[in-house]
């Protein structure tokens, strides 16, 4: 399985400031979108470069850029949206493509509700974001639609992830590799990550 874990100092500190319970429904959304562009930064830093001819104020020169089609960031609705605001920042040109999924609280099953995307997802690096991996119910349900969609070079894009989820994610997915600020302890009986952060969407927007 690849797990990677951005523990750069900013992204760790803004982490911290997210998981206190008294940072503000604005500061929390502010944070997680300057936390997405730290984290995009890490897992967009292997894109395939070509170059092309440009003309500087001084000369010509063969220059690198991105090479192959846009990228599509795939938000999980709704939290997954805090994080597709700061890659945008990042990527302007990608595409977009929208998962909408709920956790049934009995269950804990992910339950589809809306889903569009770009047509061609098999000529395009997808990369999934969605604020925590917990019982990995969303992300797989995510994967499994996108692939079935055409998608087939994908990476999961998280802020927090909880062993059991990373277990149960890369089971599924043993292909797509995880990006996320921490992975900590445990999740607990009502499936939430522990010590975590709360209800990421809750937390963005300012709902119970």
């Amino acid at each position: 399985m690849s797990v990677t874990v951005v523990d750069h100092p900013l992204v760790q500190h803004k982490l911290t400031i997210m998981r206190d319970k008294q940072t503000s429904t604005a500061g929390f959304r502010r944070l997680l979108r300057e936390i997405s562009l730290l984290l995009g930064y890490e897992v967009t830093r292997d894109l395939e470069l070509t170059t092309k001819r440009i003309e500087t104020p001084l000369q010509e020169m063969d220059a690198p850029t991105l090479e192959g089609k846009k990228l599509v960031f795939a938000s999980v609705l709704r939290a997954g949206n805090g994080l597709l605001e700061g890659l945008l920042d990042l990527v302007p040109a990608a595409r977009v493509a929208h998962v909408g999924l709920y956790r049934d609280h009995d269950t804990l099953e992910a339950v589809e509700y809306f889903f569009k995307a770009p047509s061609d997802l098999g000529d395009r690096l997808v990369i999934v974001v969605d604020p925590m991996l917990a019982t990995a119910n969303s992300a797989i349900a995510a994967i499994d639609k996108l692939k079935g969609r055409g998608a087939t070079n994908l990476r999961f894009l998280c802020l927090l992830a909880a062993p059991e989820g990373i277990e149960r994610f890369t089971k599924a997915h043993p292909d797509v590799p995880v990006f996320t600020a921490a992975i900590d302890e445990r999740l607990n009986e009502k499936g939430y990550i522990v010590p975590g952060l709360g209800d990421a969407g809750d937390r963005m927007y300012g709902t119970k």
